[in-house]
């Protein structure tokens, strides 16, 4: 079995030390006339920081079970305003991330837009970058950031950043200029750290030393997945010292729970992570030469509902998509993703909801997707 992962390309370019394109290569193989089904086998996500959880993630633990608790906007305000803001960055935890940006973060995320990864996706994350009184995990000097690597993308680098003391968490919204880098990584290569206990993928634990503070603080990551030109950010909110203002959200190194949903709501929040979510995308291509009919099928192949997905995949070279109907079809960079219409955005166990769309160019298969369920 080839392993595509390990080919690499320019290593100077961000997200070049490994080949990402693999469609044109799958469609090489697997075409086989004008029309072609190429059932794909899903990723099970992309990831974000757990340990300390970032803010997007620390409001899916706290709230994914119970999200339509009205005591959240008591017990958790800022989560709140971030759920009315748009669900979907909740579901879509693991999706906070922005294509080529070439190593420029600066340039693609301005100041007061850090934690939203420069406003990615419209709106979806623009909360994140509210300050406030966030919920934060408490920390000592010296603690350990834990990212989960759904998809074992690996890294060129994970650059970590803590605001300076000083900083107001609950006024400021975060500049480049807040903050102090206190660990860079360097290349990790795909599957490489702790194997979580559900969910799929890696965990990677960053030790970090940040002396000099109290209070609370930011900690924002920069993830450049090795795979491709593909960055994740993430801010969490951390209390080092004493006389932390509410509960911490997690263990500085806490893994993902078995399942999300299975507890009855209580008074209280409940917690867990997003295992049990998984989906695939099966494919027909019904081509006229100049042009094809898709029509995609998306699966929920794992243990829990569904409350949302994902499509994103890269098109051969001169194809691209005209119109499409139930989804909604938008692109980042060379990259092309798909979201649900409103009445098949909810998929259950063992079920599966379709889309369809033309487009314009020779196309004789179906490119490699991914599927990234919440």
């Amino acid at each position: 079995m080839i392993n595509f992962r390990r080919f690499r390309t320019d290593p100077s370019r961000p997200g070049g030390r490994r080949l990402r394109r693999l469609a044109v290569l799958v469609a090489a193989l697997f075409a086989t006339g004008t029309a072609a089904v190429l059932f794909v086998q899903p990723a099970t996500g992309h990831g974000t920081a757990i340990g300390p959880s970032s803010r997007h993630y620390g409001c899916w633990e706290r709230w994914g079970s119970d999200f339509q608790n009205p005591a959240m906007a008591q017990q958790d305000p800022m989560c709140w305003a971030a759920w009315q803001n748009d669900s979907n960055a909740m579901w879509n935890w693991n999706g906070l991330y922005r294509e080529q940006v070439g190593g420029d973060h600066q340039a693609a995320l301005p100041d007061n837009q850090l934690c939203s990864g420069g406003r990615t996706g419209g709106t979806r994350y623009a909360a994140l970058d509210t300050p406030g009184a966030w919920k934060t995990t408490q920390v000592s000097s010296n603690f350990t950031f834990t990212n989960w690597d759904q998809a074992n993308h690996g890294a060129d680098y994970y650059r970590i950043y803590v605001t300076k003391q000083g900083y107001n968490a609950q006024t400021d919204a975060l500049d480049w200029a807040d903050l102090e880098l206190l660990k860079d990584t360097g290349d990790i290569d795909p599957g490489v750290g702790r194997t979580p206990p559900s969910g799929g993928g890696t965990l990677i634990d960053i030790p970090v030393s940040a002396p000099g503070r109290s209070g609370h603080h930011v900690v924002f990551m920069i993830w450049q997945a090795s795979h491709f030109d593909q960055t994740f950010y993430s801010c969490s909110d951390v209390w080092f010292g004493s006389g932390q203002p509410q509960e911490p959200t997690d263990d500085p190194t806490e893994e993902p729970t078995d399942d999300p949903t299975s507890d009855e709501p209580t008074e209280e929040p409940t917690t867990g992570g997003p295992a049990g979510y998984a989906c695939a995308a099966t494919a027909t291509v019904n081509s006229w030469g100049s042009g094809a009919t898709v029509t995609v099928k998306v699966a929920n192949t794992g243990t829990q509902a569904i409350h949302n997905w994902m499509l994103h995949w890269a098109w051969p070279s001169g194809v691209t998509a005209d119109q499409a109907w139930n989804a909604e079809l938008s692109t980042m960079g060379g990259v092309q993703m798909a979201e649900p219409v409103s009445w098949n955005a909810a998929v259950p166990v063992g079920g599966s909801v379709e889309f369809g769309m033309n487009v314009s160019g020779s196309l004789a298969s179906a490119p490699a997707f991914d599927c990234l369920p919440s």
